[in-house]
């Protein structure tokens, strides 16, 4: 299946795309993913963050893709929070 172009991601910048995202566009396994970050291909922000956690939450919680990447949604949320609460709290003093 074909991504729509309005979906796409432009990457003459630097961008940074989830890795819910890569696996959902890419048409491509979590493992074959998770090789080409080995390979070098693709470079992780944090590269001990997402395969390791999308792995660690399919098995450990025996989820599907769909559980997996709600649930990844939700831990970027969070940290999104965090940031925005550090953010404030440093604007207080």
């Amino acid at each position: 299946m074909i991504a729509p172009v309005q979906d796409a991601v432009r990457f003459d910048t630097v961008t940074e795309v989830t890795w819910t995202q890569i696996v959902n566009a890419s048409g491509l396994s979590e493992a074959e993913l998770t090789e080409l970050v080995q390979y070098g291909a693709l470079v992780p922000r944090d590269p001990s963050a997402a395969p390791l956690t999308a792995s660690r939450l399919r098995r450990d919680f025996d989820l599907d893709a769909h559980g997996v990447s709600v649930v990844l949604s939700y831990v970027e949320r969070i940290e999104s929070l965090e940031k925005e609460l550090r953010t404030l709290r440093a604007q207080l003093g």
